[in-house]
């Protein structure tokens, strides 16, 4: 077990092209992950992309990982060599800062990032901070779990952060992997969600999961929101969401990287004390209750399979919107 097959960023020509590296070695407080499943996240192809600035030089990306504990570092107490675990994009912080220290390690300064600042789970193996770590149930299907180690928990994040009213209105801008997951949570909730994407399969899912109203990306929705979240990074539409959203209702942005906002108009989009947020990353704290509610609600994900060997074409459907739900790298399937 020198050597592991994995896939890394070619940024001149915006690709992802499989390689032999060496299997990556858990440092003192890390474990090594034989990974089983790898979720495909639009903030990897941001990375491939160059939409975000490069961290890592030929990194590979992937942050939804689910995986076996294969080897311990010397100083791991509380994970053992067999334990299923999960690894998300949020992969070190610093722990001292003054925002690690008031519970928002996700605005920590010195945050490390999964697949961005450290090679991710497009591999046939990765380390993770053990602290960093989700101890996931045995027997979980790693391919029904992969999504919602990113897609899931910033859904849940920014579900948070929108401030809906019991039995509120929503509005959900772009019904990809993480959109459609949290519907899900907002629907078990007894909200009213209104989808507003591009694609007939995403649209198409949208209804079958219940969605109130489904349109087109720039649609105007037929009732006022109480809350609206942007999971498409597309800044245009910022002020179509608010002004689809009623006096005092909140718009969150959950994307990584979003296109430029057009200017607002202040009467139309931001008056009556309508909000607009962004969403960082997130908590383990949020990673945790997630999770917890996910196994209790049975959140699954509709996923679109691809095997390893298919990372470069996963990539390449996301990019052009023709793979709807979550997509998911199943190493299990033939390469």
């Amino acid at each position: 077990m020198d050597s592991m097959k994995a896939w890394t960023t070619d940024l001149d020509r915006r690709r992802v092209e499989l390689v032999r590296k060496p299997v990556p070695q858990a440092a003192a407080d890390e474990v090594l992950v034989r990974v089983l499943a790898c979720g495909v996240c639009r903030t990897d192809l941001h990375v491939v992309d160059g939409e975000l600035a490069p961290h890592l030089a030929g990194v590979t990306p992937g942050h939804q990982v689910v995986g076996i504990v294969e080897r311990l570092g010397s100083d791991v107490r509380q994970l053992a060599v067999g334990d299923l675990v999960g690894i998300a994009w949020l992969r070190r912080t610093c722990g001292v800062c003054r925002w690690c220290r008031a519970g928002r390690e996700n605005l920590c300064p010195e945050s490390q990032y999964t697949g961005w600042d450290a090679d991710g789970g497009f591999a046939e193996y990765a380390t993770v901070p053990e602290s960093f770590a989700y101890r996931l149930a045995e027997g979980s299907d790693p391919v029904e779990t992969a999504p919602l180690l990113c897609a899931g928990i910033i859904g849940y994040r920014a579900l948070s952060r929108a401030a809906l009213p019991p039995g509120g209105r929503l509005g959900i801008y772009g019904f990809g992997s993480s959109a459609h997951i949290t519907a899900q949570l907002a629907l078990a909730a007894g909200a009213e969600v209104f989808a507003m994407t591009r694609g007939e399969r995403n649209q198409a899912l949208a209804r079958a999961l219940g969605a109130s109203f489904v349109g087109e990306a720039d649609a105007v929705p037929p009732a006022p929101l109480d809350s609206a979240i942007i999971f498409a990074p597309a800044g245009t539409l910022v002020p179509l969401a608010l002004r689809a959203t009623t006096r005092g209702g909140t718009v969150v942005l959950a994307g990584i990287h979003v296109s430029r906002i057009p200017a607002l108009d202040y009467d139309s989009t931001l008056f009556y004390e309508r909000d607009l947020r962004s969403v960082t990353s997130n908590t383990r704290a949020d990673g945790q209750d997630f999770l917890r509610i996910a196994h209790n609600l049975r959140i699954v994900p509709t996923v679109r399979p691809y095997s390893f060997g298919q990372v470069d074409r996963a990539l390449d459907d996301l990019r052009a919107g023709t793979a709807s739900g979550s997509v998911v790298i199943d190493l299990a399937l033939p390469r």
